[in-house]
């Protein structure tokens, strides 16, 4: 494709400055403007603002410029994500491009490679202890690997998503290498201390991520005469962003990776980037004033390119990481509806949504501005119980009874569950217990195949084609995890490997099984049954545009307690979510549901009509409806 004129392209990026302007530099003047260097460190910036853009390529500057005019392209009924590691997908980046194919079968539109960047040798906390963020992992292939794989997403009209961890580097980072060598100007790039003095101060405070593994926040490195802090693990160093200097760093790797064709940076731990003594040093006003200033950077200089906050909190703490006040519309585009996944999990052990509508329809807003949720039932990740206390007393639990509850189930020790997962971590000080496992062996269907269990597998396949149903008709982007299209199972086998026996986690990251991915055409096993579902679901979600992102979510009351039910409030009508959490026939009432929209009865998920039976709508076991 030709470039533009040189002219034409500075005046593309003085109109994309002018715009983001008052997004970028009053953060920044409050972030640093009272140091010295601030009005050198401003000058740098911009220069390395028009450089990312005059390096970017010109199908990407393409790109830029459609994506201006059609800003809601990710809030889209069509969005339809897929997260895998490389390697356990297909070995490698070349591996992806055989695949291709598949994931274009299923319905996918945004593809979520795990961390791809090159991570120091060893440990490297599954990809996010990263050495180089210029250079790919090189078991997974070369940067041009990747930048054909990028290209080859692109033409199928698929988005591509890569992990950027922003609160710290491998310790074998060569800004970290540097520091440790005593170099002042990289020492500062860390928050490093003398003394023991400070570290205990902030140590009140602080929570610990894995204390099993890696407890405390600090590392004590006497051979350089330093205390580092090291939130996660003693190979990974918190960057101080305090200085402006890794600001400039983190935005040149940012239009980096943009011009090597990424539609959406996963920002990695970032509620953990400013620190301030007497708090928890969590999502601290720092922190959103700095994703705002990198947000108004990729819009200037990479305009096509969007931002996914990776912020595992609660409610009230999770919805300004997609802007609120005065970051409204200005922050991240994307954010982990993580409250969404733990309730889901919530009412299906305990056959009752009033939880899970209460705390839905009290602490998140019907409509965010430029902004959705990427919505998931299961990730790589552990499932915390990020349930209050509060919020469990409004429906007459106890929360810490409830937590403990949810961990029984989920583990698999409770009488009568049919879950079989595996405890992450446990915290004596709180009680906090987390929860390993995949989609289907939480679901039930391993310990039903076990047993021979036939009515089992049956009611697992239900509950797990209801979860993507659910997510689907959320309106954020529907994340499916590798493998949960084809109901893969724990993989137990993580225990044989010693890099991985000690964190349960990989129970839930098996290696694609494309010999049953083959089968998913034929037969009436659990894996084509989930795949052809899952299938389903996200053709009629692009079918159907009241699923679109803008579009208002009300969650209301469903008149039985079993049943979830949730309004999106389309300009063109009502569409009514109705979920049954139970493997019993539930009822919901015709006239109730009519007055909240439905009035044509039409099922916009199966595309059929809604039959009625003595004034009920009558809801099989884990049914799902989208009434019109």
């Amino acid at each position: 494709m030709a470039r533009t004129p040189s002219g034409a392209d500075d005046d593309i990026f003085d109109l994309r400055l002018a715009r983001s302007s008052p997004d970028l530099f009053p953060m920044l003047e409050a972030l640093y403007g009272a140091r010295p260097d601030y009005p050198a460190f401003r000058e740098r910036l911009t220069k390395a603002l028009r450089k990312g853009w005059k390096d970017r390529p010109a199908d990407l500057r393409h790109l830029d410029l459609k994506r201006d005019l059609e800003p809601d392209w990710f809030q889209r009924p069509d969005m339809a994500g897929y997260v895998f590691y490389i390697d356990r997908f297909n070995g490698t980046l070349q591996g992806i491009l055989d695949k291709l194919d598949y994931l274009e079968d299923l319905g996918i539109t945004y593809v979520h490679l795990m961390p791809c960047l090159k991570p120091r040798p060893g440990d490297s906390d599954g990809g996010y202890s990263v050495m180089d963020y210029r250079q790919i992992n090189p078991a997974f292939g070369s940067m041009a690997d990747f930048e054909a794989v990028s290209a080859a997403l692109r033409a199928r009209g698929m988005s591509l998503c890569v992990d950027l961890v922003l609160n710290h580097t491998a310790k074998e980072h060569a800004w970290a290498k540097k520091a440790a060598k005593g170099d002042p100007k990289y020492q500062d790039y860390y928050l490093m201390f003398d003394t023991p003095d400070l570290p205990n101060r902030y140590e009140r405070n602080l929570v610990e991520v894995f204390p099993d593994n890696a407890p405390g926040n600090f590392t004590h490195y006497p051979e350089i005469g330093k205390r580092v802090w090291t939130t996660f693990n003693e190979h990974q160093w918190d960057l101080n962003w305090a200085n402006p200097a890794v600001f400039l760093e983190i935005v040149e790797v940012m239009l980096f990776l943009a011009n090597k064709g990424v539609d959406v940076l996963r920002l990695d731990a970032v509620a953990f980037m400013w620190k301030r003594m007497g708090t928890r040093c969590q999502s601290e006003p720092e922190v959103h004033m700095l994703l705002q200033a990198l947000r108004a950077c990729s819009r200037i200089a990479s305009a096509a390119v969007i931002h996914l906050a990776e912020a595992i909190v609660a409610p009230a703490e999770m919805l300004p990481y997609l802007g609120r006040g005065k970051h409204d519309g200005k922050e991240g585009n994307l954010a982990y509806h993580n409250s969404l996944m733990v309730q889901f999990w919530s009412a299906l052990a305990t056959r009752d949504t009033r939880l899970m509508t209460h705390v839905l329809a009290t602490h998140f807003p019907d409509r965010l501005t430029n902004a959705t949720y990427a919505t998931y039932i299961r990730c790589h990740d552990d499932i915390g119980w990020a349930i209050t206390d509060e919020d469990a007393a409004a429906v007459g639990a106890s929360g810490h009874g409830h937590r403990n509850f949810l961990s029984d189930f989920y583990e698999g020790s409770f009488p009568g569950t049919f879950a079989k997962g595996a405890l992450f971590q446990f915290n004596e000080a709180t009680g906090d217990k987390r929860i390993s496992g995949s989609f289907a062996s939480l679901a039930g269907l391993e310990r039903a195949e076990a047993s021979g269990d036939v009515a089992g597998v049956e009611m697992a396949v239900q509950r797990m084609l209801m979860g993507h149903a659910l997510i689907a008709a959320w309106g954020g982007i529907p994340l499916i995890y590798m493998g949960d299209e084809l109901a893969l199972p724990n993989d137990h086998g993580y225990l044989d490997v010693p890099e991985h026996a000690h964190d349960s986690r990989w129970i839930h990251r098996p290696r694609m099984d494309w010999a049953l991915a083959d089968t998913r055409h034929s037969g009436n096993t659990p894996a084509a049954r989930v795949f052809w579902g899952t299938r389903q679901i996200l053709a009629r979600r692009r079918a159907t545009p009241a699923l679109h992102a803008a579009v208002p979510i009300r969650v209301v009351p469903s008149g039985n307690d079993a049943v979830l039910a949730f309004q999106r409030l389309a300009p063109t009508g009502t569409l009514l979510g109705l979920f049954n959490f139970t493997e019993r026939w539930q009822y919901v009432g015709e006239a109730p549901a009519r007055a909240l929209g439905a009035t044509v009865m039409h099922d916009a998920l199966s595309d059929e009509r809604v039959e009625t039976h003595q004034g009920q709508i009558v809801l099989p076991p884990y049914a799902r409806v989208w009434l019109t």
